[in-house]
């Protein structure tokens, strides 16, 4: 009851219309950054963040914040309708979102793809205002060794999103592994694997990676196909159907439940918990062989993920000052500069503040659906664009998109390399799925592994010693024998379908 009074005190001062007003505004400049790929949140919020020194904190913190879930809603637009992830996160959302554009149902993708993110982000916000104090505690048991264990969880994805040939996603899932090993050490802070080229020294960018891999990519697969359009049919409408809705619901809840509980966990950011509620919602499903070739419940899982972990990632981050995620650092400057010192006491010194922050967040929800949803019949509209007129748009965009990382030349010629890389993959049915997903957890598995061995004195025995960790490593033993089981499983019904995999 105390939690409900303090949310009605915050609804007072969010509903004020200078903190409306930074609410439209957060979430529309979100929604605009999430459709532009490389640019992200992260970027947004510290390029904006000393324009807002002349704001009060409550207004700045309300854009800000409005910026960063307002993205989670706008990379789900070009990675469904153009195949072009606007943020890592949204890769997930490629794999059937894009084949349900070029069978003509970009609308329904784009109308799941926002209604899944408006419930898993009110669902996130509820929890955030009810159990912040409770779920911040229990995220502080994650030590280096539950880390790790939970990585070696997220590795089993692997296994099932492979493709048909598992001897391939190993040898995928290796390769990203190895290229992201490239750069300063983890520990060392000593150059590996840069053969004594500089600007290696600085890592492969894991957006120019996805930009080459998916967008350009694409582009040349294209060219090399002659097509006409993305999609020649009906888009279909913009308002999901009954049965589309039907599919789609128990997805969207079990993507927001594992987005939220995943996203409390610093470090745990939206780019891992899609992708394990993509194979989570594979795994669940009667028919897996539909997955990636159109399946509205592969949207809408990793989308309800994406938004659910955006939102709990407030809790860590008001409650004990730990961001969650890169663009919540970010926030957390802010927060500094502002003299707001996050914590246990910010509830209790700053909590008009803090409430009307979370009040905010449930308006801002509500402004980005009345945003996306009017805006879905525009963005289905692009596949029927003449691929010629297309395609080099696509191409600018994804160069502009690499460039704006880190502005340097040379993550756009990793995204024109990584396009060709991701052309073959595709013409010789390698999957790129494993690459994408090791490439991303490989840095998190090496430095958590190398700070338990620090921790225990390099005791081998320490994953087992704790009970987190312990519970983990026995669930990733039977995640691995439900992921080949289910592997068999649906081999065994393509085989008698007649279907192609990839």
């Amino acid at each position: 009851m105390e939690a409900l009074q303090m949310l009605f005190s915050g609804f007072a001062l969010a509903l004020e219309p200078s903190n409306i007003l930074m609410a439209a505004l957060g979430a529309f400049v979100g929604t605009m950054v999430g459709v532009l790929p490389g640019l992200g949140p992260t970027s947004a919020i510290a390029i904006l963040l000393p324009l807002t020194a002349v704001l009060p904190p409550t207004q700045a913190i309300i854009m800000l914040a409005g910026i960063y879930y307002g993205a989670m809603y706008g990379g789900s637009s070009t990675a469904i309708l153009l195949n072009i992830p606007g943020e890592v996160a949204s890769v997930p959302t490629c794999l059937d979102g894009y084949p349900m554009a070029q069978q003509g149902r970009g609308g329904p993708a784009l109308g799941i793809a926002a209604i899944g993110s408006f419930i898993a982000g009110i669902m996130g916000i509820i929890a955030l205002t009810f159990f912040a104090p409770l779920f911040a505690e229990q995220a502080l048991k994650f030590g280096p060794p539950e880390y790790f264990a939970l990585m070696l969880l997220a590795l089993t994805i692997v296994v099932s999103l492979g493709g048909a040939s598992i001897s391939k996603a190993l040898a995928m899932g290796f390769f990203g592994y190895l290229l992201s090993l490239i750069g300063l050490g983890t520990m060392t802070n000593m150059p590996r694997l840069t053969f004594g080229y500089t600007p290696l020294w600085g890592g492969l960018d894991v957006i120019s990676v996805v930009i080459g891999l998916f967008a350009i990519s694409e582009v040349l697969n294209g060219i090399e196909e002659k097509k006409i359009a993305i999609s020649m049919g009906n888009i279909g409408s913009v308002f999901p159907g009954l049965k589309d809705l039907k599919q789609s619901i128990k997805s969207i809840f079990r993507g927001g439940a594992l987005g939220f509980f995943m996203g409390l966990l610093p470090g745990c950011s939206p780019a891992v918990t899609t992708f394990l509620a993509y194979d989570l919602e594979k795994k669940c499903s009667k028919t897996p062989e539909r997955f990636g070739k159109g399946a509205i419940e592969g949207v809408a899982a990793p989308e309800s993920a994406n938004n659910a972990t955006s939102s709990a990632g407030f809790i860590p981050l008001f409650a004990l000052g730990i961001p969650a995620s890169p663009p919540l650092a970010v926030l957390l400057g802010g927060l500094m500069i502002y003299g707001l010192t996050p914590g246990p006491l910010l509830f209790e010194q700053n909590g008009d503040f803090v409430w009307a922050v979370i009040a905010s967040m449930f308006i801002g929800n509500v402004m980005c659906l009345v945003l996306n949803l009017p805006l879905v019949g525009l963005w289905a509209k692009l596949t029927q664009i003449p691929y010629g007129i297309l395609a080099p748009i696509i191409l600018l965009i994804s160069i502009v998109g690499a460039y704006t990382v880190r502005n340097d030349m040379f993550d756009v010629l990793v995204a024109l390399i990584f396009g060709v890389l991701g052309y073959f993959m595709n013409k010789f049915n390698w999957p790129v799925v494993p690459f994408i997903i090791c490439f991303i957890l490989g840095p998190m598995l090496e430095r958590s592994l190398l700070q338990s061995f620090g921790m225990a004195f390099e005791n081998p025995f320490i994953f087992f010693q704790r009970p987190i960790s312990l519970t983990l490593l026995v669930a990733t033993g039977i995640f691995l024998v439900v992921s080949l089981k289910l592997r068999r499983r649906t081999q065994s019904r393509i085989d008698n379908s007649g279907f192609e995999v990839k």
